[in-house]
């Protein structure tokens, strides 16, 4: 007998539960978009999507860092696939070195969890992706595009003939605020007309310079990041400055790398008229770094990922927000 006053609840409650199949259809989907994020590592967007979205706003400061929302999503888009494709193009070209290694044995490939078709076919889609946005938005970021491709993918080969490889790594992030600008501006112009005395803020020296401190960026963490494989790497002859100088002298490198970021966004942020809230974030950001080098001497694997990903994801959003801060409420700067 059902409760008085709940006339047929047990039934509803049958009704309105999801079949069975329904279920586990949607659970297959959330697994496999699981599986393919990890497989691209898609939360390591967060180092270079910030940068560009920051070059972005500088290059639409005059209309308080929105470009429209067309210009934005494509801008998302073209990102989003950069990275897959470069990152699908990175798992291919190593698996071989992932499967003999145990740090990175279980990545998707060696496992099988993945085959290496659909990886091709992720790897070629995401590429196609990347030139089609491009495409719809101008013609310079359109004609540009196979050659983004190139400097992106041609990274993940490099660490078998150079000990600079994280160079390269450095030089295709860096390609992401210059990418990002010239999908706003369609031009680069180092010294626009009509702006007077304040020209040097709409100058495309700004975007080369967060090229500057973004490749710097990278290399200073990719050889914090290459410490952990140092044996691994000895044996099997693959090149980085950690295998050539070794694990001190590399940290030291490293250590230099991110003091020349640093300078280069105080440099930046100076041609671009920032000042209170974009002081605060370069403080901040100094912070983050001297405590990254503080837990890279210890060479434990507990700390990377620390070290590598959370303070550095907190740099890039840090550095994201206190320039949009600047950009969006312009009334906190200092009046010049």
């Amino acid at each position: 007998m059902e409760p008085q006053g709940q006339p047929g609840s047990h039934g509803q409650h049958l009704d309105h539960a999801p079949p069975p199949s329904a279920a586990r259809r949607d659970g297959a989907i959330l697994a496999a978009l699981r599986r393919w994020g990890g497989f691209v590592k898609f939360s390591h967007t967060v180092f270079a999507l910030p940068f560009a979205l920051a070059s972005m706003a500088v290059a639409a400061r005059d209309q308080r860092g929105w470009p429209g929302a067309r210009v934005f999503l494509l801008i998302l888009a073209a990102m989003t696939c950069a990275r897959t494709c470069a990152m699908s193009f990175n798992r291919i070209a190593d698996r071989e070195f992932d499967r003999a290694n145990p740090r990175t044995a279980g990545r998707h490939l060696p496992r099988g969890e993945i085959s290496l078709a659909g990886a091709w076919t992720l790897c070629l889609a995401s590429g196609a992706g990347l030139i089609a946005a491009a495409y719809f938005l101008n013609p310079v970021c359109f004609y540009l595009s196979p050659m983004a491709l190139l400097v992106i993918c041609f990274y993940s080969l490099t660490k078998r003939f150079t000990d600079f490889t994280h160079v390269f790594l450095g030089l295709a992030l860096a390609l992401a605020p210059v990418g990002a600008w010239l999908a706003v501006k369609g031009s680069f112009d180092f010294w626009p007309p009509g702006h007077g005395a304040r020209v040097l803020q709409y100058s495309a020296a700004l975007p080369l310079l967060l090229a500057a401190a973004v490749m710097f960026w990278l290399v200073g963490f990719d050889i914090i990041y290459a410490v952990q494989d140092h044996e691994f790497d000895r044996r099997h002859g693959l090149h980085s400055l950690v295998v050539r100088w070794g694990v001190a002298n590399a940290l030291s490198a490293s250590f230099l790398c991110h003091l020349a970021m640093w300078l280069l966004l105080a440099v930046f942020g100076l041609l671009a008229g920032l000042s209170l809230a974009y002081g605060a974030g370069l403080i901040f950001i100094l912070g983050c770094l001297l405590l990254e080098h503080g837990l890279a001497r210890r060479r434990g694997l507990d700390w990377i990922q620390v070290a590598f990903f959370r303070l550095n994801a907190l740099i890039g959003v840090v550095f994201l927000v206190v320039t949009l801060t600047e950009i969006v409420f312009p009334w906190i700067r200092f009046k010049r």
